[in-house]
């Protein structure tokens, strides 16, 4: 495991090309990212799935999806989950608890099956940032609630369901993309809220989860650090592990997202200098991939550690 590097990519088409397989074979990334592009249908994907591991002689090799169901739903050609949205879930966490966790079980049981059958064992989920009346829609509906503590108390039931079902979860934004007014694949979003509101309100949710992944916010935190985005800002990073006690693995959101401002070299160097452990690569450009598989250093102990732990969950 230890010569693998600290990246996670994704790949272009619905079967492994051969420059994807040599490429695989000489950087060993720590993981790869499904998305709806890489999935027609169950046999297919598994076949995918099975032909990355085989480079890897690895069957717990991780391989990571975003499924949050609702509009967030990569596996669109198999099952549609349109209208089951977190905010779907969190208002029946609010008025029908028993109705919740009736349906949030089913929902996450019928996920984790179909994740098994393609060959998943990450998903990218649950998301806990905020709805806040104003804030750019690419969170919108994808939110359990604009209250803080339901976040929080349907983050964790979520983890501990999936962990039941032996699929890991990776918490995201953080340390919170709710107060964000415009798309941060397009622009860089500005927060300009004080510490104290941010502690009770967007960071809240983050505190004390059992995950082992956490995906960052690519958000300026004017107070904390107005010139970098959280991926790129040590000081960011720090409060992530110090004051909201985020202990685990730390993988950057896309580093292809036009809200970093630097090129794709910048932007890896800038990631791992800031404290993250994980560079994330989504859009399947070669190029591109070998720009940041060559600037991400072997996985460290501590990432050695984490993944025997990531293994102990889905075994």
């Amino acid at each position: 495991m230890n010569n693998r590097r600290s990246l996670i990519v994704g790949i272009k088409t619905t079967k492994l090309l051969l420059k994807e397989k040599l490429f695989l074979k000489k950087y060993k990334p720590w993981g790869v990212i499904l998305f709806s592009r890489n999935i027609k249908n169950i046999r297919q994907t598994n076949n995918l799935t099975s032909s990355v591991r085989q480079i890897f002689k690895d069957k717990r090799y991780p391989i990571l999806i975003d499924q949050e169901g609702g509009r967030v739903n990569r596996l669109k050609e198999i099952i549609s989950f349109d209208n089951l949205t977190s905010e779907f879930f969190g208002k029946k966490f609010i008025k029908k608890p028993n109705e919740f966790h009736y349906f949030y079980d089913l929902f996450i049981d019928k996920t984790s099956y179909l994740l098994k059958l393609i060959g998943v064992n990450i998903n990218t989920s649950p998301v806990l940032d905020l709805r806040i009346k104003g804030s750019s829609n690419i969170i919108g509906d994808r939110s359990f609630s604009k209250n803080a503590k339901i976040v929080s108390k349907i983050g964790n039931y979520c983890i501990s369901h999936y962990h039941k079902n032996k699929i890991a979860t990776v918490i995201k934004h953080i340390p919170g993309h709710g107060l964000a007014k415009v798309d941060s694949h397009n622009f860089t979003p500005v927060v300009n809220k004080n510490l104290k509101y941010l502690f009770k309100n967007d960071f809240y949710p983050f505190r004390n989860k059992k995950s082992l992944f956490a995906m960052t916010a690519h958000i300026i935190f004017n107070k904390i650090d107005p010139k970098n985005t959280v991926t790129h800002s040590k000081k960011m990073v720090s409060l992530i592990r110090n004051k909201i006690g985020f202990k685990n693995i730390l993988i950057s959101d896309d580093l292809s997202m036009k809200s970093l401002k630097g090129n794709i070299h910048e932007n890896t160097i800038k990631a791992f200098n800031a404290g993250c452990n994980l560079a994330l690569h989504c859009n399947g450009n070669l190029k591109e991939m070998e720009i940041v598989a060559s600037n991400s250093p072997y996985i460290s102990k501590f990432i050695q550690k984490k993944t025997s732990q990531f293994y102990k969950i889905i075994s």
